[in-house]
């Protein structure tokens, strides 16, 4: 049985309305740098999005959306009745991100995901 530690003592600053950055991406910053600093780690579960958004002095839908960036670079875990868990850590995310934009190459240039990790295999002696 997997434990998960709900992490509710997170250093996070509110984000600011005056940056030039979008405020939902403020917030992916804010989690990628608590991630990075060990305030959440994998297997952790993050707090609800109400009450981030309340930490951030920000809207509900706008946390959403950056829990919805970092679930798709591969930091964040999705799963029904146990909420949004940390999947990895940013090393991870590099490399998530990195394999999309390979892939997304790929199809680019007519290949399919399947031939691309045949390339990979190939490469790395592994059959």
């Amino acid at each position: 049985m997997c434990s998960i530690r709900i992490i509710s003592t997170m250093d996070l600053k509110t984000v600011s309305r005056s940056d030039l950055v979008p405020l939902h991406e403020q917030v992916a910053g804010e989690l990628r740098r608590a991630i990075a600093n060990g305030e959440a780690g994998p297997g952790d579960r993050l707090p609800l999005a109400k009450d981030l958004a309340a930490v951030l002095g920000v809207n509900k839908n706008t946390v959403l959306r950056a829990l919805h960036v970092l679930r798709s670079e591969g930091l964040l875990e999705f799963r029904r009745g146990h909420g949004i868990t940390v999947a990895g850590t940013l090393e991870r995310g590099a490399l998530v991100t990195r394999v999309r934009d390979l892939l997304a190459f790929a199809r680019q240039q007519g290949y399919r995901p399947a031939d691309v990790v045949e390339m990979i295999q190939i490469i790395s002696g592994g059959a």
